[in-house]
């Protein structure tokens, strides 16, 4: 009885009758292909799979309705956690109008007592009137009396005029020193009223944080201006001070996102001469991109949105990286180290725990690269899979959720997998570069430029990722175009700013 054959068995089958070499060389080195890349394969090589291979009752009773259940349980989980993040919104923005109903009743409180200062000011001349009538009738009558005492009228006189001019002088100066400083006390007050609004303004521009890495968002208080880091950027400020802004999904608009970068002094001109970008992430891209009439200015905004989230993630990596070195030096490790070992190395997909292979594939992708992959697939940021699905790099699924391409073929059934944040998205395509085996040239070269202590440039690697399109080496001629055209190896050797302003934005 012959046995019956599974579906991969049979594509592999039927690549022998073809004689399709790369899949037999693939089966010489003993080294196992899914599915998928095996119909990706015959395809490529014009073969025809035959639909009756995958008939799989197995397949069609069990496996398809389990992973539909999953699809839905996936859905329900991004359901509530937009529920969640939008609770939160709500909760930090009641926060956010307690504080600002507080700072105008107490801006309201010091206007009243400015006023009651005012006419209290206003009181004193009368006052005054009234205390040196008092005191001049009072010394005339005292007067009168010692004139009538048969006191010699002229030295009366000249005593009474005498008296009546100290009292007269002594009024005035008192009266003076009494206006004047009032009047300063004003001039404080009217200066500090400002600053008051400013404070109210800033409270009121505070942004919702916690969105997604900001995994653990810490809020220092920002005590220095944007213009003081400007024109001190090389203050030093530890990793843990560093203040991030998340922008949430409100549906941004371009001249919003404009008017931001504008608020905190964010050009790319500053990071090409300083060397460091503001930690600004935009879960979403404008959806009005693509209305901006200047091309450059819609390459730079692209830029700008997508350069914090690359460096943020390429830091991450080599804080990880670095771990890992302690952590390879060292004879004996702790049960959390351990712990940490085995997760980094599920995330690289290293198998048999071998560190120095977690090594090679744990590294940076130049951001000069990244930027340029993402502008080429996401069309600068005005591809419906980067507006509905933050799909920022076009990365194919076969069972995630994702978008289905319009222009697909009837046969296929692939589709733009599609993520939460544009974060999400950048995290996902330096995994599959520093994982999947199409991309193992990247990481080679890029293994041996660490061995020379050299810097890894983008156009130094650009020639070993023929394998990221269908074009080959076309694809990477357009990569180095975009890297050479808008000068993107000026970001690699970028670094987040210790702090930034934070800024609240509408849609």
């Amino acid at each position: 009885m012959k046995k019956k054959l599974s579906y991969r068995d049979k594509l592999i089958e039927l690549a022998y009758i073809y004689d399709v070499k790369e899949i037999k060389e693939y089966q010489k080195s003993r080294k196992s292909l899914t599915s998928g890349q095996l119909e990706l394969i015959l395809k490529k090589n014009k073969i025809i799979i035959p639909k009756d291979f995958k008939s799989n009752f197995f397949k069609d009773t069990f496996v398809k309705p389990i992973s539909k259940a999953k699809s839905n349980l996936i859905e329900f989980k991004e359901d509530q956690i937009k529920a969640k993040n939008r609770l939160f919104r709500k909760a930090e923005n009641l926060k956010h109008d307690t504080k600002r109903n507080i700072n105008r009743s107490l801006q309201n409180a010091w206007t009243g007592l400015g006023k009651v200062g005012l006419n209290f000011l206003n009181i004193i001349p009368e006052l005054g009137k009234v205390v040196y009538a008092f005191f001049g009738d009072l010394f005339t009558n005292i007067f009168n009396a010692i004139y009538n005492q048969q006191i010699d009228p002229k030295k009366a006189r000249n005593v009474i005029i005498g008296f009546f001019l100290i009292v007269f002088a002594t009024s005035i100066t008192i009266s003076a020193v009494n206006y004047f400083g009032d009047g300063e006390a004003i001039k404080k007050t009217e200066v500090k009223k400002p600053e008051v609004k400013k404070e109210v303004k800033k409270e009121v521009k505070k942004e919702v944080k916690k969105e997604v890495k900001k995994p653990e968002v810490k809020k220092p208080e920002v005590k220095k201006e944007v213009k003081k880091e400007v024109k001190k950027p090389e203050l030093k400020v530890k990793r843990k001070d560093v203040n991030e802004v998340v922008l949430p999904n409100l549906n941004l608009k371009t001249e919003t996102v404009l008017n931001l970068f504008k608020d905190v002094d964010y050009t790319l001109s500053n990071v090409r001469v300083q060397k460091l970008v503001k930690p600004i992430y935009f879960t979403q891209f404008p959806r009005d991109l693509e209305t901006i009439q200047s091309s450059k200015l819609k390459k730079e905004t692209f830029i700008q949105i997508v350069l914090p989230l690359v460096v943020a993630e390429n830091e991450r990596i080599l804080e990880d990286r670095e771990k890992l070195k302690l952590l390879s030096n060292k004879k004996f490790t702790t049960d959390l180290e351990k712990q940490w070992l085995r997760q980094k190395l599920l995330e690289y997909k290293v198998k048999k725990g071998d560190l120095n292979e977690l090594m090679i594939r744990m590294d940076i992708i130049p951001a000069s690269i990244a930027l340029a992959q993402a502008a080429k697939e996401s069309g600068w940021g005005t591809s419906r899979f980067a507006l509905e699905g933050n799909a920022i790099y076009g990365q194919w699924t076969w069972s995630g959720q994702g978008i289905a391409p319009l222009d697909r073929d009837s046969n296929k059934n692939h589709k733009i997998l599609k993520f939460p944040i544009l974060r999400a998205s950048v995290k996902a395509y330096k995994n599959n570069l520093n994982t999947h085996k199409g991309y193992k040239a990247f990481r080679d070269k890029r293994a041996k430029l660490r061995e020379k202590n050299k810097n890894i440039k983008g156009l130094e690697l650009t020639e070993t990722l023929k394998n990221y399109a269908q074009t080959g080496s076309e694809y990477t001629k357009i990569l180095n175009q975009i890297i050479t055209q808008n000068r993107l190896t000026d970001f690699e050797p970028v670094k987040l700013v210790g702090s930034v302003k934070q800024i609240e934005l509408s849609s």
